[in-house]
């Protein structure tokens, strides 16, 4: 049982190492997001529409830009 509680700790801890990882990475290409307003969006959808408003791109263009930021990775409640 030892094993099974230490692989679900390590997942974990992957798992917040990942967030944390895409939560910079966004910061880093879109400045004008801190780390707390990234934290606070429900999801990718939230980051397209706050990259329109904020960066006054093309709905195309911001989700273009956050696929291939995100390459399949979550954000948000869902991640």
């Amino acid at each position: 049982m030892e094993n099974s509680t230490t692989t679900n700790s390590n997942s974990a801890s992957q798992n917040t190492d990942q967030k944390n990882a895409v939560l910079k990475e966004i910061c880093s290409k879109w400045s004008k997001f801190s780390e707390q307003d990234v934290a606070a969006m429900k999801g990718k959808t939230d980051l397209v529409s706050q990259v329109v408003t904020k960066y006054g791109l093309p709905q195309i263009q911001a989700q273009s830009e956050v696929d291939a930021l995100l390459k399949g990775r979550q954000i948000g409640a869902g991640a």
